[in-house]
C-alpha cells in the first residue's frame, strides 16, 4: 500500500474537516476514506503535521480531530502485530523526534492533546525504544521560556500518570527508578516556583493600588499553573514511585520532606484567599485551587504511606492545622468551605486509620516475634501519643461541640432549597457524597470521632440534646436558631444511636419530648418532624415491646403531613421498621389500611425518580411482610402497579423495581394470584419480549416474575399458554437465564398437561435439543430433571418427541473421561438415570431407539465402541454409577436392571451377580429408611424384612 507524503497533507486535512461536517453526504465518505488511510504508512506523520501546523492556528477543531485520529492510531497500530498492520520503526522514530519539537504550542487545547499523545507513546516505548525521553524534556525545560516550561510540565505529568498505571513488576521498578532520579529535580523546581509566586503575591498586595500589567499577570499565571502541575508530579512520584509502607514499614523519606512544606505553602496562600477575592479573581481562583490541591495531596500521601505520615514531624502539624481551621477558623476561611471539607477529610482519615490503632494481638511466651509486627506496634504506640498530645480530651470535646453546633445546623440556603423543592432537598441529603459538602463531611467526621471517644463524648452529646430541648420547647413554632440547633442535636443523636443508647433512654425520650413535638402540628414544625422521622428509623434496634406500636402510629401520622420531605423521611423509616426481624405484624395490622392509602396518596404527589423508587421500595417490603392480609388491598395495588408501569415508560431502572415488587405481590397472593392477571400478564408480555428496546434491562426480572406467576398458578389458563413461544425465542438466543427457564418449562409441563404438550411439543423438543450438547456440565445437570419429569408425565407421547435429545443422552452416558471431573461423573450418572426411567416406562421405545443407525453413528463419532449390544453398556453404567446418584435414581436403576432380566438377553446373565447386588443394596437401603421411621420394633422388622428380601431373590 502506497505511503502518504507531504503532497497528501491537503487531502488529509480536507477529509478531517469533512468528517466534522453535519452534512451526512460529506461526513460519511470522509470517515470511510480516513479509515482506509489509517492503514497507509505516513498517515500519522500527516496527522502530526496538521496538529502542529502554525498556519492552522484558527482551525482548532480540525487539529483536535487530527489528534483524536492520532490517538486511535497509537492504540491500534503502534504495537507491531504479526497479523495486522503496524506503524514502521522509521516512522515511529520520526514521530517521537518531531512531537518533542513543539513544546511551545500556544493553544492550551492542542498542547494538552500533544501531552496525551506523548504519554501514550511513552507508555509503549519507554524505556526500551525511547530511553532519552526525560533527558530531552529536561533540556527543553532548562532552555525554554515560561510558556514552554509550562507545556513541558504538562507533558511530564501526563507521562508519569500513564507510566504509574502500568502494573507489571518490571514496569513498577522502572517507575521507581524514575521517582528516585526525578524527585529531587522536581522538588527543587517546586520550591523555586512557590517562592517566586509568594514573593510576587506579596509585591502585588503591597502595590495593589498601582496594579499589574496584563503581560506580568499572564506570566505569573503561567508560573502558577506550572507550579500546580509540579505539585501533581510530586504527588505522582511519592504515591506511585515508592512501595506503600503499610507492608514494608520502610520509611518513605520524601513524605517527611513534602508534607510539612506543602502545609506551609497552604498557610502562606490562605491570606490571599480574601485579598484577591474582588480585585484579582484569576489569582483568587488559583489560590483556592492550590490550597485544595495541596490538601488532597496530603490526604493521598497519608492513605498510601500511613506509617511515614505518622511521624511526629508530619502528623502533629497537619492535625493541628486542620483542627484549628475546623474549630476556630479565621473569618476569611469560614467561607472557604472546600478547605474546611478537606481538613475534615484528613482528620477523619487519620482517626479511623487502622494502622494507627493499638495492636491487641498477643504472642506465645518464648516465641520469636516478627520484627515487622513489632515495628508496626511501636509506630502505632508513637502515633497514639502524638494524637493524644494534639487532640487532648478538651479538644475532642471542643471538636465534637463545634461539629454539632456549627456544621450540623441547617443554613438559610438549605431551608430555602427545602421549602422550594422538598423532594430534591430530601434526596440530596441522602445521596450527596460525604466529601462534597460541608454537613455530610462533618457528620462523617463526627461518627468516627464518637466511635473513638464514646465514653468521653456520650455525656457531651446528651447534654447538648437536653439543652436544646430545654431552650426550644415542644410547643415552639418559630424557625429560629434554637430550633435549628435542636435539629442538629437530633442529627447527632441519630448518627450514633448504637453507642449513645448507653447514655440516653430512648423510651423516655420518645414518650416525653418527641411525642409532644409530634403533637405540635404547626407548619414550621416540619423541621423537627422530619428529623424525628429520620431518628425513629435510626434508633430502630431500641424500639421494643409496646413501644413499637406507638412508633408505628407516630410514623403513620408523619405520613399524613403536607411536607413531602417529612413524608419521604417517614416512609423510609417505616421501611426500616417493617424490614426488622422483630417486626410485629399484629401491632401494625390495624394501621395497614391507613398506611396503604397514605402510600398511594404520596405516589400521586411525588415527581422525582428517586422518590418513586423509595415509595415503591416501601410498598414492596410491606407486601412481603403482611402476608395474607394483602388480599383485601389487592384491588388498589393492582391499580397502583398498572398506573406506575404506564408512567414509567422509558425508565428501565424504575420498571426493574416494579417487576421485583410484582413478584413479591404474586408470592403474597399465592394461589389467588389470578385475580391480578389482567394487570400482570400484559406487563409480563412486555418484559419477556426479547425484541423490545428495554429487553436487556427488563428480561432478567421479567423471567423471575414469570416463574413466580407459574409457581402460584392454580391451573393453566390460555393467556399463560400464549406466552410460551417467548421462552422458545429467549432460549434460542442465549442460555443466560437457563436455570429459571427450566423451572418455567417444568411448570408448563405439570400445569399444562396434555393440552400444553399437544400445542407446544415441537417447541419443547427444540428447547431441549438446543440445550443438551450446547451447555456445560452444570447447565446439563440443571436441565436433566425436566427431561425426567417430561418422561414421567408423558411416558408414551414424550420419548418420540425428544428422540434427538435421548440420543445425545446415550452418548453422554457412555462417554468416559470423568476420572478427574466430578461434574462429568454426575452428568453420566444422571443421564443414565433418565435412560433407566425410559426402560421402566417405555421399554419398547428405548429398544427402538437403540436400534436406530443414527445412535450407532453418533457413538462411533464419539469414539465409543459398538461391538456389543448398547443395552449392555447401559447395564455397566447402572451398575458402576449406582453410588453416584440419589436414592430415587438408585431405585430407578434397580427397576431398570430388574426389567432387563426379563428381556432374555443372553449376555445379561453374565452380569447377574452385579445386577442382584444393586437390587439388594436398594432394597436394604429402603429397609433401613423404613426401620429408622419405625422405632418401636426396629430389630424384628429389619430381620423379617431382610429375610423376605432374600427369599424373593432366591426364588
Amino acid at each position: 500500500m502506497a505511503a502518504l507524503s507531504a503532497s497528501d497533507l491537503q487531502t488529509v486535512y480536507t477529509l478531517l474537516g469533512n468528517s466534522l461536517s453535519p452534512d451526512e453526504s460529506l461526513r460519511r465518505p470522509a470517515e470511510s476514506s480516513l479509515s482506509q488511510a489509517e492503514l497507509r504508512p505516513g498517515f500519522c506523520s500527516c496527522l502530526l503535521e496538521i496538529i502542529v501546523a502554525k498556519d492552522l492556528v484558527s482551525q482548532v477543531d480540525v487539529r483536535l480531530n487530527a489528534a483524536l485520529y492520532f490517538k486511535n492510531c497509537i492504540n491500534r497500530y503502534w504495537r507491531r502485530r504479526r497479523d495486522a498492520f503496524g506503524i514502521s520503526n522509521d516512522e515511529k522514530m520520526h514521530l517521537r523526534k518531531k512531537i518533542l519539537l513543539h513544546m511551545g504550542e500556544e493553544n492550551i487545547q492542542i498542547a494538552l492533546q500533544l501531552a496525551v499523545l506523548i504519554a501514550k507513546i511513552a507508555r509503549i516505548d519507554y524505556p526500551k525504544e525511547w530511553p532519552d525521553l526525560f533527558s530531552v524534556l529536561a533540556q527543553i525545560l532548562q532552555s525554554g521560556d515560561i510558556l514552554t516550561s509550562h507545556r513541558v510540565f504538562m507533558v511530564l505529568f501526563r507521562i508519569l500518570k500513564e507510566l504509574s498505571s502500568k502494573r507489571l513488576s518490571s514496569d513498577q521498578r522502572n517507575f521507581s527508578e524514575i521517582a528516585s532520579q526525578f524527585f529531587e529535580y522536581s522538588w527543587h523546581l517546586w520550591h523555586v516556583d512557590v517562592q517566586t509566586i509568594l514573593r510576587t503575591f506579596s509585591t502585588i498586595t503591597q502595590h495593589f493600588a498601582v496594579g499589574v500589567s496584563a503581560k506580568e499577570q499572564d506570566d505569573l499565571y503561567l508560573t502558577c499553573e506550572r507550579w500546580l502541575l509540579c505539585s501533581k508530579i510530586i504527588r505522582q512520584l511519592v504515591i506511585s514511585g515508592y512501595p506503600s509502607d503499610m507492608a514494608s514499614v520502610q520509611e518513605v523519606r520524601p513524605v517527611k520532606e513534602v508534607c510539612p512544606m506543602m502545609l506551609n505553602a497552604i498557610r502562606s496562600f490562605l491570606p490571599y484567599y480574601s485579598t484577591f477575592h474582588d480585585g484579582l479573581p484569576k489569582f483568587w481562583q488559583f489560590t483556592k485551587r492550590a490550597c485544595i490541591k495541596l490538601m488532597k495531596i496530603l490526604i493521598s500521601i497519608q492513605s498510601r504511606h500511613p506509617y511515614s505520615f505518622g511521624d511526629k514531624s508530619v502528623l502533629q502539624p497537619v492535625m493541628d492545622f486542620c483542627l484549628t481551621e475546623i474549630i476556630s477558623p479565621e473569618p476569611a476561611v469560614i467561607s472557604f468551605e472546600q478547605l474546611l471539607i478537606q481538613c475534615m477529610v484528613i482528620v477523619k482519615s487519620i482517626l479511623e486509620c487502622k494502622e494507627y490503632k493499638p495492636r491487641l494481638t498477643g504472642r506465645v511466651v518464648g516465641e520469636n516475634t516478627n520484627n515487622v509486627d513489632q515495628i508496626k506496634k511501636n509506630i502505632a504506640f508513637l502515633v497514639g501519643d502524638t494524637l493524644a498530645s494534639v487532640l487532648p480530651n478538651e479538644r475532642v470535646i471542643s471538636l465534637c461541640t463545634v461539629l454539632i453546633r456549627r456544621y450540623f445546623v441547617l443554613t438559610e440556603s438549605d431551608l430555602n432549597e427545602w421549602f422550594q423543592n422538598p423532594e430534591t432537598f430530601h434526596h440530596e441529603q441522602d445521596m450527596v457524597q460525604w466529601t462534597e459538602k460541608m454537613r455530610p463531611c462533618a457528620e462523617a467526621l463526627y461518627i468516627v470521632l464518637f466511635e473513638n471517644e464514646r465514653q468521653l463524648l456520650g455525656p457531651v452529646v446528651v447534654s447538648i440534646l437536653r439543652e436544646t430541648m430545654t431552650d426550644c420547647p415542644a410547643l415552639e413554632t418559630e424557625i429560629n436558631p434554637k430550633m435549628l440547633l435542636k435539629d442538629a442535636a437530633y442529627t447527632a443523636a441519630g448518627h450514633v444511636y448504637y453507642e449513645l443508647s448507653n447514655f440516653l433512654n430512648f423510651r423516655e425520650w420518645f414518650t416525653g419530648t418527641l411525642s409532644q413535638e409530634l403533637s405540635n402540628e404547626h407548619p414550621n414544625m416540619r423541621v423537627i418532624h422530619r428529623k424525628i422521622a429520620i431518628v425513629l428509623g435510626q434508633w430502630q434496634p431500641e424500639i421494643k415491646d409496646d413501644l413499637k406500636k406507638l412508633v408505628y402510629f407516630a410514623l403513620i401520622k408523619l405520613l399524613e403531613e403536607d411536607d413531602i420531605a417529612v413524608r419521604l423521611a417517614a416512609c423510609r423509616s417505616l421501611r426500616f421498621l417493617v424490614e426488622d426481624a422483630n417486626f410485629c405484624e399484629s401491632d401494625f395490622s390495624e394501621l395497614l389500611p391507613k398506611c396503604w392509602n397514605l402510600s398511594f396518596k404520596l405516589v400521586e404527589e411525588i415527581q422525582e425518580f428517586d422518590s418513586k423508587v423509595q415509595v415503591l421500595s416501601f410498598i414492596s417490603v410491606l407486601i412481603e411482610h403482611v402476608g395474607e392480609k394483602i388480599i383485601s388491598f389487592s384491588t388498589k395495588l393492582v391499580e397502583y402497579f398498572n398506573r406506575s408501569w404506564e408512567e414509567s415508560t422509558g425508565e428501565s431502572l424504575l420498571q426493574i423495581q416494579l417487576l421485583e415488587a410484582l413478584k413479591k405481590f404474586v408470592n403474597a397472593l399465592g394461589y389467588q394470584s389470578p385475580i391480578c392477571y389482567n394487570m400482570l400478564l400484559p406487563i409480563l408480555q412486555r418484559g419477556i419480549n426479547i425484541d423490545d428496546p428495554d429487553a436487556l434491562n427488563l428480561l432478567e426480572d421479567s423471567v423471575l416474575l414469570w416463574e413466580a406467576i407459574l409457581s402460584h398458578a392454580p391451573s393453566m389458563v390460555p393467556e399463560l399458554l400464549e406466552l410460551f413461544p417467548s421462552l422458545v425465542l429467549m432460549m434460542e438466543r442465549s442460555f443466560d437465564h437457563l436455570t429459571v427457564a427450566i423451572s418455567i418449562l417444568e411448570d408448563y409441563i405439570i400445569l399444562g398437561g396434555a393440552d400444553f404438550l399437544n400445542r407446544h411439543a415441537s417447541s419443547v423438543a427444540r428447547i431441549l435439543d438446543g440445550i443438551v450438547g450446547n451447555v456445560n456440565n452444570k447447565g446439563l445437570l440443571s436441565t436433566f430433571p425436566i427431561i425426567d419429569v417430561l418422561i414421567q408425565c408423558f411416558p408414551i407421547e414424550a420419548p418420540p418427541l425428544i428422540g434427538g435429545v435421548l440420543q445425545k443422552l446415550i452418548v453422554l452416558c457412555l462417554s468416559g473421561g470423568e476420572e478427574h471431573d466430578p461434574s462429568k461423573t454426575a452428568v453420566r450418572a444422571t443421564s443414565g438415570a433418565i435412560l433407566a426411567r425410559l426402560v421402566v416406562m417405555n421399554t419398547n421405545y428405548l429398544a427402538h431407539l437403540l436400534s436406530e443407525p443414527s445412535v450407532t453413528l453418533a457413538l462411533q463419532q464419539a469414539g465409543i465402541s459398538t461391538d456389543q449390544n448398547i443395552i449392555l453398556y447401559l447395564i455397566d453404567i447402572w451398575i458402576d454409577k449406582v453410588d453416584n446418584v440419589t436414592i430415587l435414581q438408585k431405585k430407578t436403576y434397580a427397576l431398570a436392571l430388574s426389567l432387563i432380566l426379563t428381556l432374555r438377553i443372553p449376555q445379561v446373565i453374565d452380569k447377574l451377580d452385579y445386577i442382584l447386588s444393586v437390587c439388594m443394596s436398594v432394597l436394604l437401603g429402603e429397609s433401613e429408611e423404613t426401620n429408622e421411621d419405625d422405632s418401636s420394633d426396629k430389630t424384628d422388622s429389619m430381620g423379617q424384612h431382610n429375610a423376605t428380601d432374600l427369599v424373593i431373590f432366591q426364588v
